[in-house]
């Protein structure tokens, strides 16, 4: 009778062992974990670097990304006059019109460039101004012309027939023509005839420079 009675006490203490040392579903132990794998832990999502001071080499860049852009070329300096030699183009009459191109060549080894426009002067043989200065025509843009060697910028260089008007003339003997922000003129001989020299028929017009010849 002892015997019988003890058993059933005796299985009961081994359900309860059995179950304080039973293995968690993932095949672990229930307990604790090891003293190592707490003290290694997960590295933060935030981490700029490898976890422990892993000397291994950075990771290759991730996405596509965009090159950057090359930074764009400077703009050529300035024509100065010494880089220059001007010339006139032919007479294009029509509608009672004298029309000229007036040529600025680059006879330079260099690129350079030109903006707005030229003064012009019709003078003596002394160099006297012999009529008002040319009006320049402002309703036409400006824009900047880049002349590579031998390459040429024009301005149209125009007025009414002084025979139509009836004005007073002159004939000048030669052009000064100076360049976009420059005080040293260029000399060009006057083929185009008589001009008005009253300043109030006929002015002379200039435009802006632009690339070409005008021919």
């Amino acid at each position: 009778m002892t015997f019988r009675r003890i058993l059933p006490a005796v299985l009961a203490c081994c359900a309860v062992l059995t179950a304080c040392t039973s293995h968690s579903a993932d095949g672990t132990s229930g307990g604790a974990p090891p003293a190592s794998a707490a003290a290694t832990g997960t590295p933060s999502a935030t981490s700029s670097g490898p976890a422990g001071g892993d000397t291994a080499g950075p990771s290759e860049p991730t996405g596509t990304g965009t090159a950057a852009a090359s930074p764009a070329a400077p703009a050529p300096k300035r024509c100065r006059t010494s880089d220059l030699k001007a010339s006139l183009g032919p007479d294009h009459p029509g509608a009672g019109q004298e029309n000229f191109a007036l040529v600025l060549t680059n006879r330079s080894p260099r690129t350079c460039s030109l903006y707005g426009f030229p003064g012009v002067a019709f003078v003596d043989g002394a160099g006297d101004a012999v009529t008002p200065d040319p009006e320049r025509a402002t309703d036409q843009p400006e824009q900047r012309v880049t002349l590579a060697p031998g390459d040429d910028a024009w301005s149209a260089l125009s007025y009414s027939d002084p025979r139509i008007t009836g004005v007073t003339t002159v004939t000048p003997r030669a052009l000064l023509v100076t360049p976009p922000d420059e005080t040293t003129s260029l000399s060009v001989p006057w083929t185009g005839g008589k001009v008005s020299n009253t300043g109030k028929a006929s002015v002379p017009r200039v435009s802006p420079l632009r690339p070409g010849s005008g021919a």
